[in-house]
């Protein structure tokens, strides 16, 4: 998933995954899914860390994994959640600074302190 400005797709993919971490509580399921590492969790711990379970955890799974950050995989008896997409996030850490901020002098640069 990379971005680059002219391309109209790579903005619809970048918008996809934006409105997938829109969520307080899908922020809060991805960030305990990439601190967990690659192994990931199962279902279960992953709501205990989060504090998010049930079906509005399936709920926020699928739009996560919909937008290709997550995946979940069985594991005998466990269903196993894993972060997937850490060169993604970084992606749209620098779409953000790269599009957004094309204008600005020195982009993620503290002007007052810079």
């Amino acid at each position: 998933m990379k971005y680059d400005s002219t391309d109209d797709i790579s903005l619809t993919l970048a918008a996809t995954a934006f409105a997938a971490l829109g969520s307080e509580q899908r922020l809060s399921v991805l960030r305990t899914l990439v601190r967990a590492g690659h192994e990931g969790l199962s279902i279960g711990e992953l709501g205990q860390r989060t504090g998010v379970t049930g079906s509005t955890l399936t709920h926020h799974m699928k739009v996560l994994a919909q937008a290709g950050l997550v995946t979940q995989s069985k594991q005998g008896r466990s269903i196993i959640c894993a972060a997937v997409a850490y060169d993604e996030v970084r992606a749209l850490s620098e779409f953000l600074l790269k599009e957004c901020c094309a204008d600005c002098a020195t982009p993620g640069k503290d002007h007052d302190h810079g």
